[in-house]
């Protein structure tokens, strides 16, 4: 229903801040870490939003980037994972720092956010990481020879799947992808990630 919204910050109070968009206010529920990132009162800004529909109450949810809400989205899935405790997450780690996390199956890092124990922890990484890598691959893989032949078909093919699941474009993570694997010495498929994502958050 809703994408983004973009307008003038005009009220900050934690964890709500409210934008201006043609004349209607529109408050919006932040973690600390998106609050942080808000600037001054008057400024031009852009949030993504995730409607919250519950029996009681509806209310939007923002994020910095799309990237973030992607996860977020994901992370809600999770059986016994709510907004909140989401958000937490996000809180204590960005979103590339999270997807390695998961990937690399380090649940002890991840239990360290308020709120999530160690069998969450443990329960988020089996989940979230079979929901990022086990997903059908319909685009064509790039070849590795034509880029660093360290880079093995297997690694493309899982880090450029986790890329879609995230909701990239095929010609945004094919390019990501593409320089990344300039970047690496050896088949890697965490660094290649890590390095793709940081490729892509300044496209």
């Amino acid at each position: 229903m809703f994408d983004y919204i973009k307008g003038e910050l005009v009220s900050k109070n934690y964890p709500y801040c409210t934008v201006e968009c043609n004349n209607i206010g529109y408050d919006i529920f932040v973690n600390s870490r998106t609050f942080s990132s808000l600037g001054e009162l008057g400024d031009s800004i852009k949030i993504f939003l995730k409607l919250i529909h519950r029996e009681d109450s509806m209310y939007l949810c923002g994020f910095n980037k799309k990237q973030d809400r992607v996860i977020f989205d994901i992370l809600t899935t999770v059986s016994g994972v709510g907004v909140k405790v989401a958000l937490s997450l996000l809180d204590e780690f960005n979103s590339n720092e999270l997807i390695e996390a998961v990937i690399g199956e380090n649940h002890k890092l991840i239990s360290r956010t308020k709120g999530v124990g160690p069998k969450m922890a443990q329960k988020i990484v089996l989940e979230l990481k079979d929901k990022l890598v086990k997903q059908n691959l319909s685009a064509n893989v790039i070849s590795s020879s034509s880029n660093n032949s360290a880079i093995s078909n297997e690694t493309l093919v899982q880090v450029q799947t986790i890329l879609q699941s995230l909701g990239y474009s095929q010609n945004e993570y094919n390019k990501a992808l593409q320089e990344a694997a300039e970047n690496l010495k050896k088949d890697d498929e965490q660094e290649l990630l890590k390095e793709a994502l940081k490729i892509l958050s300044v496209f």
